[in-house]
């Protein structure tokens, strides 16, 4: 009786999102980020990060451990990987959707992840944690009980955030911002007022969820990864100086590229060079890719390295990707476990300074 009112309510009112609204909501969330003092407020982080190790993970979408739950095969590559970064005194953003609050909640999380709120906590202890809601988990924003549940996670009560500024200067003076957040911003079932969004973390998500009807979110369709990838991008190379990091749809992006458009550019590369071994490899590699995700912009080759996506950490395979910003260098990562060890491969990489310089000749230009 249910499922069709609420599948037709579910379309009409998608997360398909609008480019008013995506680049209202980013810019007003930029403005208050550059106007906050450098202490953390109750939405909003500001990081002076030129000297310290971050690592931002996103989407792990923490469950109960049931059949339902995205996460449970990949926890053993997330907690090796929360291990090495706080043993190398990284600070730890994580970008949201981190608990699964649509479809579980908040006393099942709790007590089914004390595993991973004890390797977060590592972090809090050293105050290098910062905490961003997602549209999955926009319950720590509006809950008035959140502070006691945190607690319980951490030990203490810690601001949960809209978004993070993070500064740098270069060796050349180059000022470079990279904003990060989770990317949900102008989702019309998601990033609307507090009686909205609370009607969707309360209500709506699990409804759809109990009725199994898929909410058609940027993860879950790949013409919708595309609109979201286009439109982030797109605000972003508007901003001078800035770059953009978020999470949202599961789908790694590095220096405004996906993995197949990175390859189709190596592609181009290595037949410019006459590299037949290169090519030879490529077009093995290249269909394989096509079979997860086949759009292509059209001007790839072409865009402005200002947007970065972290990927997820629900892979159906167990591995987990993220964005790692250490020793002068921006990297798109992947952690695996292969044999009962976590390996860790750096995907991607560039140096901020050549980031930092490329934006801001881009704008000048």
């Amino acid at each position: 009786m249910l499922t069709k009112p609420v599948t037709w309510l579910a379309n009409r009112f998608s997360s398909a999102p609008k480019q008013e609204a995506v680049f209202a909501s980013l810019t007003e969330l930029y403005q208050q980020l550059g106007s906050a003092s450098k202490k953390n407020t109750a939405d909003l982080s500001v990081i002076e990060a030129t000297a310290q190790p971050i690592i931002l993970l996103s989407d792990q979408h923490k469950g109960k451990r049931n059949g339902a739950d995205d996460f449970a095969s990949n926890e053993s590559s997330y907690l090796a990987a929360l291990a090495y970064y706080n043993a190398h005194e990284f600070t730890y953003i994580n970008l949201g959707d981190c608990e699964e609050l649509w479809e579980n909640n908040i006393f099942s999380i709790l007590k089914h992840n004390k595993a991973t709120f004890e390797a977060e906590k590592a972090f809090v202890k050293r105050a290098a944690f910062v905490k961003v809601y997602g549209n999955h988990d926009s319950f720590w924003r509006y809950d008035p009980l959140a502070n006691q549940y945190l607690k319980q996670m951490y030990g203490q009560s810690i601001p949960v955030v809209g978004g993070t500024l993070l500064q740098f200067t270069d060796a050349a003076n180059t000022p470079l911002h990279i904003m990060c957040t989770h990317g949900h911003q102008g989702d019309a079932s998601s990033d609307g007022n507090w009686l909205s969004a609370a009607f969707v973390t309360y209500i709506w998500g699990p409804l759809q969820s109990f009725l199994r009807i898929n909410t058609n979110t940027p993860a879950a369709s790949k013409m919708l990864k595309s609109l979201h990838n286009s439109m982030m991008y797109q605000w972003s190379s508007r901003q001078p100086g800035l770059a953009l990091i978020t999470g949202h749809t599961h789908q790694p992006v590095f220096a405004s590229l996906t993995h197949l458009e990175r390859l189709l550019l190596q592609r181009q590369l290595a037949a410019a060079n006459g590299d037949n071994e290169k090519l030879r490899q490529l077009d093995k590699e290249i269909p394989r890719r096509r079979q997860e995700y086949d759009y292509v912009q059209l001007d790839f080759a072409n865009l402005r390295p200002g947007y970065f996506n972290t990927g997820c950490c629900c892979f159906s395979d167990g591995n987990i990707t993220g964005i790692e910003i250490h020793e002068g260098e921006i990297r798109l990562i992947k952690w695996e476990m292969q044999h009962q060890q976590a390996i860790r491969t750096v995907l991607e990489k560039m140096s901020l300074q050549e980031l930092a310089q490329s934006l801001s000749a881009n704008h000048q230009s």
